[in-house]
């Protein structure tokens, strides 16, 4: 409580300095529980910029892509908005980008806009984001192009805002790699476990890349990423399993996550699985995966996976296009259940912010006609060239672009596009992602819950590792969910069993 006290203390120290601190034509400093509609006179049509400050994942004052972006943006914004924002990134260090920016939270560093990848729950807890639904209701252009999954979970945590497409990590690997191994035609046609791992093993003892891949597999930092294969194979379907007795038991703690846990225990200790993947981060893994030290990553289905299609193509060739793998399949098969309780990453506003109004103007402009064509298109004439009265996209938006805000299913665009949107593996792994949504059961952990779940969270990690390297025997599971009810497992279950419906 002193934590949460003092950060709260410090928020409201350093809304109240920013107020004083800034411009008197800056109208009524954003203060209104609502914004206005755009394009009318507002704060920041004056001569001086409102400054907005956002702190955003890999969109530093180091990154000259970004700076251009919000660059344009701010010149957008003026001509078509008649708004006059000027943007300051925030540069965070190297490292987990969610534990740092806490640190610049608790250091009393609260931009206007802030971009969460978790973490985000104990600061909502804390009053200290604005609550978004009467601004997307006002809105000129969010209100129609927010999905259905982004209102269900605004409708129980309004703090986040992600427009974008249902894009599970999906499983990749390059086609001449994957036409290079005989297990390949089994694995695509039926995707069992047991072929997954006679695919994995062959690609080891084969080595399509000469002295590489050292591995099958790889990922970055703790199996998250390797559970979107497997995890519906084994059972592991939603968060809380429905038991015969018909009373819900979490899923880490069932026995299909010990044989799961088996499983990857036998790809570690065979030297398919990455030794390295606990100290991986994503610029590493992917870097593993390029280079040929790995055979197959995940990637976030859509722009990201047609990212890594234009990379490993540009360093290898084309005939080293990425190809999606499917889910592997056994007791269910899928990439896992959607979570519609919240978004788990996302934009924010700081409610101690001086200029909400303006911050979310922002967020309403990158969803209009213009807005979009910026935020999804890049560049004219870098990305893309309009020809004959349609934008036609090039090689260098395939492989570099990907949009910093908004993805709604549908593109409207002043200007026809003559080029998709995404390639062929884009394409393919979001399609992918749709034939096997299905929704999750988790919910919200109450407040009274949060640091006790912290602590289980961190239990299973610790014990999940260390049985899959083989540190733990797997004969001390029992132990590991005595120890997890003993933590505070056993009133979050009595709270699921009287909650989920």
């Amino acid at each position: 409580m002193k934590k949460v006290s003092l950060l709260l203390i410090i928020a409201m120290l350093g809304a109240l300095l920013a107020a004083c601190s800034s411009n008197s034509n800056n109208g009524n400093g954003g203060n209104d529980p609502a914004p206005s509609n755009a394009g009318t006179a507002e704060p920041g049509a004056s001569a001086d910029p409102v400054t907005l400050k956002i702190v955003y994942k890999d969109e530093g004052t180091a990154n000259p892509v970004s700076v251009k972006f919000f660059q344009e943006l701010e010149k957008a914004l003026q001509e078509d908005e008649g708004l006059n924002v000027k943007f300051e990134l925030v540069d965070l260090a190297q490292g987990s980008y969610a534990e740092n920016l806490n640190l610049l939270l608790l250091g009393g560093t609260i931009p206007d806009i802030i971009y969460f990848q978790g973490g985000d729950q104990q600061i909502a807890d804390q009053g200290l984001l604005e609550d978004l639904t009467p601004y997307i209701e006002k809105s000129t252009y969010i209100k129609d192009i927010i999905l259905p999954h982004n209102k269900t979970r605004m409708e129980s945590y309004p703090y986040l805002l992600w427009i974008k497409p249902l894009a599970p990590k999906t499983p990749v690997i390059r086609a001449d790699w994957l036409n290079a191994v005989d297990s390949s035609k089994a694995l695509l046609e039926n995707p069992t476990v047991d072929n997954y791992y006679a695919f994995f093993k062959e690609l080891v003892e084969k080595k399509p890349g000469g002295d590489k891949p050292s591995y099958a597999l790889t990922a970055a930092g703790d199996i998250a990423e390797i559970n979107f294969i497997f995890n519906t194979a084994f059972g592991l379907d939603t968060t809380w399993l429905k038991k015969e007795d018909g009373t819900y038991e979490y899923s880490k703690v069932s026995q299909n996550e010990k044989e799961k846990l088996a499983f990857y225990n036998k790809l570690y200790s065979e030297g398919l699985l990455d030794p390295q993947f606990i100290t991986k981060q994503w610029d590493t893994k992917e870097d593993a995966f390029y280079k040929g030290e790995a055979a197959v990553i995940t990637g976030t289905a859509g722009k990201i996976i047609d990212l890594y299609d234009g990379r490993m193509k540009e360093l290898n060739g084309d005939g080293a296009n990425v190809v999606v793998l499917p889910p592997a399949k056994g007791e269910a098969q899928g990439f896992g259940a959607t979570d519609v309780t919240k978004e788990s990453r996302g934009l924010a506003i700081s409610s101690q912010s001086p200029h909400k109004d303006i911050a979310f103007k922002v967020f309403d402009y990158l969803a209009s006609p213009k807005g979009q064509e910026l935020d999804r298109l890049g560049f004219e004439n870098e990305h893309y060239t309009v020809k004959d009265g349609q934008i036609e996209l090039n090689d260098k938006y395939y492989s570099e672009w990907y949009a910093r805000f908004w993805e709604p299913l549908e593109m409207k665009s002043e200007t026809p596009l003559k080029t998709p949107l995404l390639g062929e593996p884009g394409t393919q792994s979001l399609k992918a992602a749709s034939d096997y949504y299905t929704e999750d059961n988790s919910f919200i952990i109450p407040e009274q819950f949060v640091a006790n779940w912290d602590a289980m969270n961190n239990l299973y990690k610790e014990y999940s590792t260390d049985f899959i390297t083989g540190k733990r025997n797997l004969s001390e599971f029992d132990a590991f969910v005595e120890a997890w009810y003993a933590a505070g497992g056993t009133d979050v279950t009595k709270y699921a069993n009287e909650n989920i419906k």
